[in-house]
């Protein structure tokens, strides 16, 4: 089973070969690569699997899965 995490992105930007953007989880900020949702830009939200957003998604859904998360205990800290 894989999972995909929604989180922001806050900037973006060109590596190379690929775009990448700096996105939020939460607390949490990671480097994601762009190259299969190349419409996204700042302020959207995307689902994140291995480093690499797959989809855009709307704020709306993006909290509805943070809350599913959370009651699952699948944010508690270790």
């Amino acid at each position: 089973m894989c999972l995909a995490i929604p989180g922001k992105i806050l900037e973006t930007a060109d590596s190379g070969w690929n775009r990448v953007a700096k996105v939020q989880f939460g607390g949490v900020t990671r480097q994601v690569y762009l190259d299969f949702v190349p419409e996204a830009g700042v302020g959207d939200y995307v689902l994140v699997h291995v480093g690499f957003a797959v989809s855009k998604l709307d704020e709306a859904e993006a909290r509805r899965t943070y809350e599913l998360l959370e009651q699952m205990g699948a944010l508690e800290e270790q």
